[in-house]
């Protein structure tokens, strides 16, 4: 059975209309809202035709269709116009992320991922910059007092670290400052994950003759790179779901509120090797998002992936306006961090 043009205009029709309504469609409603120039009945054999080849689904003999997840998956990657922001949406979203400039990285994206979700009205996740993946930008010795040190880790991500170690002779102002140029010169442009132990090593020749102050600051700058925290995952809009009548169904409801809160399963959600990447319904292998889509694009830093956004919600989400939204939000999102970088550097 082939798939012709009138075939790909009523798949489309019908999920154009599902999405709308969230309603199980006819072909009489088919045949009345869009002028498709055929009879209901033709419609009706042709309605037959597509759930034989698993673009629909009839839940009751009686009842309508509705688009399967082969079928939103022809008309995401070929149906689909992606649908154009408003003149406001796009002030919106760069006025937003404008006024964020300031912000750290951190909070930035969560506060994007907040608009972002405001605009779909679906649920946004976000997985936040690893520390350990962030380049270093500065570090700095500090004498508290005559004994006590504080070591500062300043990342390209706008992550600060910062501890205390206790020395057993005064140290000088100028002697840290040397040992602290020392430390930017070897450590500078490394990711926290590249700085072990033959790294460390290669520190202890260079400062050969202030072994008494080596031994007690680099155990303490190890052990704050080493604890770095990976990846953090957040979510915005979670109340949103309970606007969609799939989620009036109370197993359905907490199904979902369980996968949302179980981290490590929203981890594998989201995105990290694609730049844009879409799963729908059962692509995603993870228990409780097999009736859902997911949607999630990478962020970066001057072209480095930093971590992901994405947006979750019923298999008849408005691919197209939601598309459009993340794309524009990433773009403005990948433009302002990489300027904040280069003007840092």
């Amino acid at each position: 059975m082939e798939m012709d043009s009138r075939k790909i205009k009523i798949l489309q029709a019908i999920i154009n209309d599902y999405i709308n309504t969230a309603e199980p469609v006819g072909s009489r409603t088919i045949a009345k809202k869009y002028d498709l120039g055929i009879s209901s009945a033709t419609i009706r054999n042709e309605m037959a035709d597509l759930e034989e080849m698993g673009y629909l689904e009839q839940l009751h003999s009686s009842s309508g269709r509705k688009p399967s997840d082969k079928g939103y998956r022809l008309y995401v990657d070929k149906l689909m116009t992606i649908q154009s922001l408003t003149r406001e949406e796009e002030m919106v979203i760069k006025e937003h992320i404008l006024n964020m400039a300031l912000y750290e990285m951190n909070k930035m994206v969560r506060s994007v991922t907040q608009l972002l979700s405001e605009l779909t009205q679906l649920t946004c996740l976000v997985k936040t910059p690893s520390s350990k993946k962030s380049y270093i930008k500065a570090i700095q010795l500090i004498n508290v007092d005559l004994t006590n040190v504080l070591i500062i880790i300043i990342t390209d991500t706008g992550i600060i670290k910062n501890t205390i170690t206790r020395l057993e002779k005064p140290v000088n102002n100028n002697t840290l400052q040397k040992l602290s140029n020392l430390l930017n010169a070897r450590l500078r442009e490394l990711t926290i994950e590249e700085i072990n132990l033959a790294v460390i090593n290669t520190l202890r020749s260079d400062l050969e003759g202030y072994n008494e102050i080596f031994d007690a600051i680099i155990p303490a700058l190890y052990e704050s790179l080493a604890s770095a925290d990976s990846s953090e995952i957040y979510l915005e809009g979670t109340t949103h779901m309970f606007d969609y009548p799939e989620y009036n169904d109370i197993d359905k409801a907490r199904g979902f509120l369980n996968l949302l809160y179980d981290k490590d399963r929203v981890n594998e959600l989201l995105t990290e090797k694609d730049s844009f990447s879409i799963t729908i319904g059962e692509e995603n292998f993870i228990p409780g998002a097999r009736e859902c889509s997911i949607i999630s694009a990478v962020y970066s830093l001057g072209g480095r992936p930093l971590g992901s956004i994405g947006v979750i919600g019923p298999t008849r989400m408005p691919y197209s306006k939601v598309i459009s939204l993340l794309s524009k939000v990433v773009k403005e999102l990948d433009n302002q961090l990489t300027q904040g970088y280069l003007e840092d550097k």
